[in-house]
This record gives structure tokens, C-alpha cells and sequence, in this order.
């Protein structure tokens, strides 16, 4: 049985920080999804929305309210959350709607306004909640995580600095050429090593802003496609939605301590790379089938990791890939052609779905200024709080 869903449509709102109330953007984006597919709002059966909860707290009515704004249509609504993983939760209810013959046109939306500075716990005490006892316990913001990820990697594998500064050198230079990208200027290595050390070894450059945003998708039964004309829609292939597997030996936010492997053994994958490893099972691709891959560089040095996760190289090999400009655009494959999270600072249920978007325009070459040559095969990888990981997997 075919797995596969039609991609018809792909709509972002810029990211920026605009102040503006989470929905307006996610209109702007769905509006601009449905005019790249040429459907109409009202043959939209079902709305998916991406909700934000933050620190324990639901944030937003997504599905219904993304539906009510775009003017009440009768649509099936439904709400995912899976934190930074929210986006690829959504498409995966919409696909598996469409799958099943309950559905025909989705719309799936991710929208965010976020709050100035990292994201922050909410006031009020709530000990049974391991993201705000983080921040409570240890003072343990994303970006002092973050560069425990990055001193792994130095002390591991020999990563220098300038390895993570070359990451962000790449994506700012690819974020150029993307007029949704909230960053658009290009740095080199001396200026982000010169920027201001926000946890060490990690510059402020070396990391990633909050931003406003939205992004959504058309999605689409293939035979609804093709009683459109469209005999060759970029496909979703598989979308994983795994969680980790006990016991987890690599921390993973916003755990204080890893699991023990001293009674039971340590898994042949480690959490991450059981992500992607998933959705490459599930469409019967591989990694080495991969032309171009969006992954989340919250930091530069996660970026590395995600490399090394997602089967482009082997473990420990991810700093040789920066040096030779193999993940560069013209290299042998292209990470974050968009400019990645270094390029849009993150928005929260936004961003898986940003991922799609630009692995959508990328295959059907119009990715212009930016476009990896020939593309026929992208991937994405994402990973959420509380065990929530995700890859989306798209072909030709």
C-alpha cells in the first residue's frame, strides 16, 4: 500500500518580529498555500493546526481558530503539539486522514508570536513540570544546553569553534537569497567568533533567535491530484514521529540526567538517529538517496550532529563535511538551503512545517537563488521537547 500524499501547496509568512497575534500570520501563510494549489477555501474538508504549549501551558486553539479566521467553512478541525516537532505532527494527522479515505484536501497551519529573548518559563510553581524545574533547579536556558552539545562534540570528535562558526557562515550565505528569511545578511567566521559568548564555546552568533511566523501546506489524496492535472505533485514519502528508546545514554532537553545503560544495554541508535531512520524505513529510501536536507540548527553545532543522525556521514565525520563544503549549496548535499534557524530564529509550530515548505519549492526547482541542482529526494529532521522527534521524507 501507497503511503504517499500530494504536497499542491506551500505559503509562508515572513519571520521577523512583527507583534502581531499568532493567527494573522498562519492566515497569511494558509492563504498563500491554497493560491499555490489552486484550491479553493471551500473544498478544504480538513484544518490542521499547530499549537504552541510552553512550559507546561497550552498556548493556542490552533486547528478551530486558524479555521474560524479564514471564515468558518464546515472543515473537520484537529490541534497537534509536539513542541519544536509540532509541524510534522500535524502533517502526519492530515496524512493519515488522507490515507485513510476520510479526507481529500488538508490545509495544515503553524503559526507563532513568540516573547523577546529565549523562551522563558511562565511564572508560578509547578514542580512536576521538567522544563520549568530546569530553568527552577539549575538555571539551564536552551542556549546552556545547547553548548553542552557543542562541548560533546569538541571533546568527542575534535570540533573546533571555527568548525561551528563555518555552519553559520553556510546558512546565513543560503539565507540571502530566501525572502522569507527574518536574517538576511552574510557574516564570516572572524565576526562570529567575535560575537559576544553566550555559553561557552557557543557565540551569540552560534545561536539561534525566537522569531514570529507562520507556514502551511495543501496536502492531498494523489488521486485528488490527479483529477487536478497534476500527474507529478511532490510526494510526502513518510513522516516519522518516533519517540526515544529506554535507555537513552545521550541527554536529551530538558532531562537533567541520561538513563543507565548498566542492567539494560544501550539501543543500536541513539534517540536521533532513530528519527530519521524511520522515515528512510518507511518509504524505502536511504540516506545515500538524499539530494538536499532541512535540519534544526537551534545551534551550530547541532547542525553537525543532525549530519551525523541522519546517515549523511558517519559518526565523528560531520566536521569534515563543514570543512569541505560538502552540506554547502553546490556541495554533494545541501543542508538548510533555506538558511535554517540561523536565517529565521525559531517559531515554534512553524518551523517543521517551514522545513516542508522549502523542501517542497526545492524539488519543484523554484527555489530561486538558493536551488540545489536536480533535487528529486529531501529530508527534514526536527526534534521537540519531551521526546517528540520528527522527519518528514519528500520525493519527486
Amino acid at each position: 500500500m501507497s503511503h504517499d500524499v500530494a504536497v499542491l501547496g506551500a505559503g509562508m509568512h515572513p519571520w521577523g518580529k512583527w507583534g502581531r497575534p499568532f493567527a494573522t500570520y498562519g492566515v497569511a501563510a494558509a492563504r498563500q498555500a491554497l493560491a499555490d494549489a489552486g484550491v479553493d477555501w471551500a473544498d478544504v474538508d480538513l484544518v490542521v493546526g499547530g499549537e504552541t504549549v510552553r512550559n507546561g501551558y497550552a498556548g493556542y486553539v490552533a486547528g478551530a481558530t486558524f479555521a474560524q479566521a479564514l471564515g468558518w467553512n464546515g472543515a473537520r478541525v484537529a490541534t497537534s503539539y509536539a513542541a519544536c516537532a509540532t509541524g510534522a505532527q500535524a502533517i502526519d494527522t492530515a496524512r493519515a486522514r488522507i490515507l485513510a479515505g476520510l479526507c481529500d484536501v488538508a490545509l495544515v497551519v503553524g503559526a507563532d508570536t513568540t516573547p523577546k529573548g529565549f523562551l522563558a518559563p511562565n511564572a508560578g510553581e509547578r514542580y512536576d513540570d521538567p522544563d520549568w524545574l530546569r530553568f527552577r533547579l539549575l538555571g539551564m536556558t536552551n542556549p546552556a544546553y545547547f553548548a553542552l552539545y557543542a562541548r560533546r562534540r569538541m571533546d568527542l570528535y575534535g570540533a573546533t569553534p571555527e568548525d561551528f562558526a563555518k555552519v553559520k557562515v553556510k546558512n546565513a550565505q543560503a539565507g540571502l537569497a530566501n525572502p522569507n528569511a527574518r536574517y538576511r545578511k552574510a557574516v564570516t567566521v572572524e565576526e562570529v567568533l567575535g560575537s559576544a559568548v553566550v555559553a561557552d564555546p557557543l557565540h551569540l552568533l552560534d545561536i539561534c533567535a525566537t522569531s514570529d511566523g507562520g507556514a502551511a501546506l495543501v496536502l492531498t489524496s494523489m488521486d485528488y491530484a490527479r483529477s487536478r492535472g497534476i500527474a507529478s505533485p511532490v510526494r510526502v514519502r513518510a513522516v516519522s514521529t518516533v519517540t526515544p528508546t529506554f535507555p537513552q545514554t545521550v541527554i536529551e532537553m530538558p532531562n537533567f540526567a541520561t538513563d543507565s545503560s548498566g542492567t539494560v544495554p544501550a539501543g543500536e541508535r541513539t534517540f536521533k538517529e532513530s528519527i530519521a531512520h524511520a522515515a528512510y524505513e518507511e518509504a524505502g529510501i536511504g540516506p545515500e538517496d538524499v539530494d538536499v536536507a532541512e535540519v534544526y540548527d537551534l545551534s551550530t553545532a547541532l547542525e553537525l550532529d543532525w549530519y551525523e543522525d541522519i546517515g549523511l556521514c558517519k559518526r565523528g565525520e560531520a566536521e569534515r563535511l563543514i570543512r569541505s563544503g560538502e552540506t554547502a549549496l553546490g556541495g554533494r548535499v545541501p543542508v538548510n538551503p533555506s538558511g535554517g534557524l540561523a536565517s529565521f530564529g525559531e517559531a515554534v509550530p512553524a518551523q517543521a512545517l517551514a522545513q516542508v515548505c522549502e523542501l517542497t519549492w526545492q524539488l519543484r526547482g523554484q527555489a530561486e537563488g538558493r536551488q540545489v541542482e536536480d533535487a528529486s529526494v529531501g529530508v527534514t529532521a526536527n526534534q521537540g521537547l519531551f521526546g517528540h522527534g520528527s522527519s518528514v521524507l519528500l520525493s519527486t
